[in-house]
């Protein structure tokens, strides 16, 4: 009877796993490593947080190689709004006229990246950062996602 009861169990568990990935939505993570959302983001004079020291940002605004990336050519945040939108791991979290805050959640892991636009006017151009929440490396992660916008617009 006990080795009955243990095979059900296993049986048991395995069906509602299986059930669970089943029904789950197909953008939806199978772990959550979100992390906590950071405190230190949007604009203060002008300026979009600077990246820590680990390799997993990048800015428009860094002055150091590792972490700089170009803005993005003038245009309205409403394009880059409409290409964010398309992308099935993003989730626009705040906007404004002159910024637009999304965070992007890895299929597998459940890993959160916070991404900012902000539309400088006086530069002609759209800064952006993208950094990840938790790790060190992004194996590159921002700087794709970012050119993949780029690429979308």
């Amino acid at each position: 009877m006990k080795r009955f009861l243990s095979r059900f169990t296993v049986a048991l568990t395995t069906l509602a796993l299986a059930l669970t990935l089943a029904i789950a939505p197909a953008n939806a993570a199978l772990f959550h490593f979100s992390g906590t959302r950071p405190t230190t983001l949007g604009v203060q004079n002008g300026k979009l947080s600077p990246c820590p020291s680990t390799p997993n940002c990048i800015s428009s605004q860094a002055a150091d190689i590792a972490h700089q990336i170009q803005p993005i050519a003038a245009s309205s945040l409403i394009k880059i709004k409409a290409a964010i939108v398309q992308i099935s791991d993003a989730s626009i979290i705040s906007e404004t006229e002159n910024y637009l805050y999304a965070e992007f959640t890895s299929p597998l892991m459940g890993f959160v990246d916070d991404v900012e636009f902000y539309l400088d006017a006086a530069a002609d151009v759209v800064h952006v950062r993208s950094a990840s929440r938790l790790g060190e490396s992004d194996l590159g992660a921002n700087r794709q996602r970012v050119a993949k916008i780029r690429s979308m617009m």
